[in-house]
């Protein structure tokens, strides 16, 4: 690990909801265990469990099951704060996402806290930073007093494909998952730390005010291996405690990948063509019951 990356850290914390720790808070899905679409009422109950951790959580399309429209209200009954997510691979998801942020910032601007153009469409190869930059300038025209940024995986951050992005965002979300780097929970945390702090010393250099999260990360408790990785929820819990408290206590801000299981997800196949099983990364699980210790 690159320790000597440590201090500046506290230069890009939220200012406006971290204090001495970062901000922990939660990817959550538009789906009910069945594949249906959540309702307001559904995401009511997902925060009564979450505010014991945190009041704050992220989506990925803000039209996908109408997910803005009913988290938004949601969020405003029960003290919540959502980053809402665009889609932006495709035309037709790009302006659905827009309209459907543009809509419900018109009624709860208290409650959005940021905006995300695209998940890990560099990664995927779907834009270049340029490219990416002018959907973000796009957005930006649109929600003026909103902070509009991108998710991406660390190493695109990185290696500087995200480059024009990060001197023109307001928030930079770095993805980072020691699990899909194949290693053992023994490495986990330390994995994880040391490519958060290459992407995170990457980004400073060039937009030392951007603030800065950790879109993603976490450990699955159930599915199938990866490399040296084994999913268990005494590997989920270690993560936990090593991992997401780690980094938190060092004055990052992060998302955990998930907050609830999603068993309605299809089996996909990894990088390697292994079955890739995505169904278990639930802090909690499906039905909203826990699984382990929280405590940091």
């Amino acid at each position: 690990m690159r320790f000597a990356t440590v201090l500046p850290i506290a230069l890009v914390a939220a200012p406006t909801i971290v204090s001495a720790a970062g901000t922990l808070g939660f990817a959550l899905g538009t789906k009910k265990p069945d594949g249906s679409c959540k309702s307001q009422s559904d995401y009511e109950d997902d925060f009564e469990v979450l505010k014991s951790q945190s009041t704050i959580v992220r989506g990925y399309a803000a039209s996908d099951c109408k997910f803005a429209e009913n988290v938004l209200p949601a969020a405003k009954s029960k003290g919540f704060r959502v980053i809402l997510g665009i889609w932006a691979d495709t035309a037709d998801s790009f302006n659905d996402d827009k309209k459907a942020i543009v809509d419900g910032y018109l009624k709860y601007s208290d409650q959005v806290y940021a905006v995300t153009v695209g998940s890990e469409s560099l990664y995927r190869g779907n834009f270049t930073g340029d490219q990416l930059l002018e959907k973000i300038k796009d957005v930006k025209s649109a929600l003026p007093k909103v902070k509009v940024g991108t998710a991406d995986s660390w190493n695109k951050y990185q290696d500087g494909t995200a480059d024009p992005v990060v001197k023109g965002a307001d928030i930079i979300l770095a993805n980072a998952f020691s699990y899909w780097q194949g290693q053992d929970i023994k490495n986990g945390s330390a994995s994880f730390f040391d490519d958060i702090m290459q992407a995170l010393g990457h980004i400073q250099s060039l937009n030392s005010g951007v603030e800065f999260w950790v879109g993603e990360t976490g450990w699955p408790t159930g599915g199938s291996s990866y490399e040296a990785a084994s999913p268990g929820i005494q590997e989920a819990e270690q993560f936990w405690k090593e991992g997401v408290c780690g980094i938190k206590a060092w004055g990052v801000n992060v998302f955990s990948f998930e907050a609830f299981d999603e068993p309605w997800k299809p089996v996909s196949t990894g990088q390697d063509g292994k079955v890739a099983d995505e169904t278990h990364w639930g802090v909690w699980n499906a039905d909203r019951t826990s699984k382990y210790d929280l405590k940091c």
